[in-house]
C-alpha cells in the first residue's frame, strides 16, 4: 500500500504529542512493508528534496515551515507520488483541506488524523476539512464529538485512540516504592493539587506517593505538599524516561488522573496497562475519563474528598503489574485499526 502522509511540520519541528502519533503510524506502516512518504517542511540540512529515516521516505515541499506555501504544493506533489490514500493530520487545516480538494479531482482519499482544534486555526477551514475528508479519526469519543459540531457526518468519524508498547510493559522491572503515583507535565492543567488534597485527606494512613513530571507549576505543587504537610511522603521525581515510568506504574497501586485538559490520557493509559487502578477526576476539557468507565480497575470522581475516598475504597483490589484488558491498546493492534479505514476508502 502506498500512503502519502501531509504534515508541513515533523517531530524534528519540535515533538508534539500530535506529531508524534503521526511519526509512530508513518514508521509503523513502513515498518511492515508499505511505501510511506511524508510530504513536509525540510528539516534535515542539505539541499536535498528527499530524506529517508526509518523506512519513511521525506519529501520536502517547502525550507520554512510556512503552511500557506506548503498548502500550495499540496495538490501537485499528491499527484505525482500517486498514493492509494492520504493520511493528512487536522492542524494546520489548509494543507489537509487542500489534500482533499486533490481527491475530489480524481486524487486518492483522504483520511485526516484530527488530534484536537488549535485556537489559532480557521473555523472556517475546519468546517471545510470535517465536511470534506472521507474519513476522519480521534483519538477519543470527546474529540469526535468536536469534530461532528464542525460538521463532520458521524459515521465517517472513527474513534482510534493512543497506543501503548506492550513488550515494554512486560519487560520493565517494577519499582514499587509507592502507593499512589501522578504523572504529567506539570503545567496550568496540571491540576496536581487535587492530587496532593486527596492525599492530604489521608494523612493518618499509611502510604506514599509519587509526583512524576516537571514544568512552570513544579515549584508551586512542591511548595504546596509543604503546607499540606506531607512533603515527607511525596516524592517528586521530576521528568523519567518512559521506561523509568513504566517501572514505577507497574509497581504503584494507583494512578491519579487530575489535569483539567486531556486530549489523550496517554500517561493514564500507560499505567492502566501496567496494572494500575485508574481514578479519574472528570474534567469538561479532558477525556480521561473515557479510559475507565465501566471498568472495575477505574473509578471517576469529581472533588478531592472523593479522590481520597477512592484511593481507599480500592484498596483491597489486587495488585497488578500488567492488565490484559488493555492488550487491545497495544502498538500493533492500533496500526492494524488505521490500516482496516485506509482498505474502508479504496487503498489497497
Amino acid at each position: 500500500m502506498r500512503v502519502a502522509f501531509v504534515s508541513v511540520f515533523t517531530p524534528e519541528h519540535g515533538d508534539t504529542p500530535a506529531r508524534s502519533r503521526t511519526h509512530r503510524v508513518a514508521v509503523g506502516l513502513a515498518d511492515r512493508g508499505h511505501d510511506v512518504t511524508w510530504l513536509c517542511a525540510r528539516w534535515w540540512g542539505g539541499d536535498a528534496d528527499v530524506f529517508e529515516a526509518d523506512g519513511v521516505t521525506y519529501r520536502s515541499l517547502v525550507v520554512d515551515p510556512s503552511p500557506t506555501a506548503f498548502t500550495a504544493r499540496v495538490p501537485a506533489a499528491v499527484r505525482r507520488i500517486g498514493p492509494d490514500v492520504v493520511h493528512a493530520v487536522n492542524s494546520p487545516p489548509t494543507p489537509a483541506v487542500a489534500a482533499t480538494l486533490a481527491g475530489r479531482l480524481g486524487g486518492p482519499p483522504v483520511l485526516v488524523d484530527w488530534w484536537r482544534d488549535h485556537p489559532a486555526d480557521s473555523q472556517r477551514a475546519y468546517r471545510l476539512l470535517a465536511r470534506d475528508a472521507d474519513a476522519v479519526s480521534t483519538p477519543s469519543r470527546t474529540t469526535k464529538t468536536r469534530v461532528r459540531e464542525h460538521g463532520a457526518d458521524g459515521s465517517a468519524v472513527r474513534v482510534l485512540p493512543g497506543s501503548v508498547d506492550l513488550d515494554l510493559v512486560v519487560e520493565a522491572e517494577p519499582d514499587d516504592r509507592f502507593d499512589a503515583v501522578y504523572s504529567r507535565r506539570l503545567d496550568r492543567h496540571a491540576n496536581v493539587e487535587t492530587f496532593l488534597l486527596a492525599l492530604a485527606e489521608r494523612r493518618g494512613r499509611d502510604w506514599d506517593a509519587a509526583v512524576v513530571g516537571d514544568g512552570p507549576e513544579r515549584a508551586r505543587a512542591e511548595s504546596t505538599a509543604e503546607d499540606l504537610r506531607i512533603d515527607d511522603r511525596v516524592t517528586f521525581l521530576g521528568d523519567l524516561p518512559l521506561d523509568e515510568r513504566v517501572s514505577v506504574f507497574k509497581g504503584t497501586h494507583v494512578f491519579a488522573q487530575t489535569a483539567s485538559w486531556e486530549t489523550f490520557a496517554t500517561e493514564l493509559l500507560w499505567a492502566l496497562a501496567c496494572g494500575c487502578v485508574g481514578l479519574v477526576e472528570y474534567q469538561a476539557d479532558s477525556s480521561a475519563h473515557e479510559l475507565v468507565e465501566g471498568r472495575d480497575r477505574g473509578r471517576l470522581v469529581t472533588s478531592p474528598a472523593e479522590l481520597a475516598d477512592a484511593i481507599t475504597a480500592v484498596g483491597g483490589l489486587e495488585r497488578r503489574t500488567s492488565d490484559p484488558a488493555f492488550e487491545t491498546y497495544g502498538r500493533e493492534a492500533t496500526l492494524d485499526r488505521y490500516v482496516d479505514v485506509y482498505r474502508e476508502l479504496g487503498a489497497t
